[in-house]
């Protein structure tokens, strides 16, 4: 069945972080869809006029790869946000049927930013896919991410041997058995879900900015500390100066109310012009 989709929307264009950085298993790109399990059975997303095609269909599956897939994105008023900003303009001209993806579960969202933490994207796909055929459940081409019970049974050096740093298996570890309610955090205020995360060890401002940007969609999410949108401000806005972090944090004001996206937007003019 049709999941609808406002146009403009490129489907590959959109899910190329699952093509170009490697699959972590959970989300696999093959021969052109999208693979994920979904409420215990696998599903393929593939691009179809006005959408993406969801087999096999189920409300659990349409709602958790609309998620995926950015839906909840306002891309009609950003983008006429945009036509007013000399330098983000032309970029979001550029990409005309980008929509930014999402991690759509909480602790798979947090996992997936500690994994990221100060390694490439690659390499932290590659130490994740160890993660998930270690301790997920296999399908067809997808497994299903490993659940937080799940991982309150592992211990550090069960993850140390698949490719973690002592101190990224602790702090995975510290999450799964954490007071956590990880469901109600969608309810918080920005500087609420801030303070909560970073409470949890492991968990500073770099990962609770972009859990905010990444899972909940917040509008006002501008994950200043990360390396890659720091690259890319200070290539489109400091002429390839290095921006640091609390200069680039100031400058989200210029974006509002539109900061995550114009991150989002940035980093992919950054890889497209790359």
């Amino acid at each position: 069945m049709l999941l609808r989709i406002s146009e403009p929307y490129d489907f590959a264009l959109s899910a190329g972080r699952f093509r170009d950085f490697g699959s972590d298993r959970a989300t696999v790109w093959h021969e052109g869809g999208l693979h994920r399990v979904v409420a215990g059975r696998e599903v393929r997303v593939t691009s179809s006029s006005g959408g993406v095609e969801i087999e096999p269909w189920s409300d659990e599956a349409a709602t958790e790869i609309g998620r995926l897939l950015g839906l909840p994105f306002d891309l009609a008023a950003f983008r006429d946000f945009a036509t007013d900003e000399p330098t983000l303009g032309p970029i979001v001209e550029a990409l005309p049927g980008f929509r930014p993806t999402l991690n759509p579960r909480p602790f798979e969202a947090l996992v997936i930013a500690i994994t990221a933490q100060q390694i490439s994207l690659r390499a932290a796909a590659a130490i994740r896919g160890n993660l998930v055929e270690r301790f997920g459940v296999r399908h067809d081409v997808a497994w299903e991410f490993p659940t937080r019970e799940r991982m309150k049974q592992v211990r550090p050096r069960h993850l140390t041997v698949l490719g973690f740093s002592r101190a990224k298996a602790e702090y995975v570890l510290e999450l799964a058995h954490s007071d956590l309610d990880l469901d109600a955090l969608h309810t918080f205020s920005d500087d609420d879900v801030i303070a909560a995360l970073t409470s949890v060890k492991g968990l500073g401002r770099w990962t609770a900015d972009w859990f905010l940007a990444r899972h909940l969609a917040r509008p006002y999410a501008w994950p200043a500390g990360d390396l890659g949108v720091r690259k890319a401000v200070s290539t489109f806005y400091a002429a390839g100066r290095s921006l640091s972090i609390e200069e680039v944090r100031r400058m989200g004001d210029r974006f509002a109310p539109f900061q995550n996206l114009s991150a989002q937007f940035l980093l992919a003019g950054a890889r497209m012009a790359g």
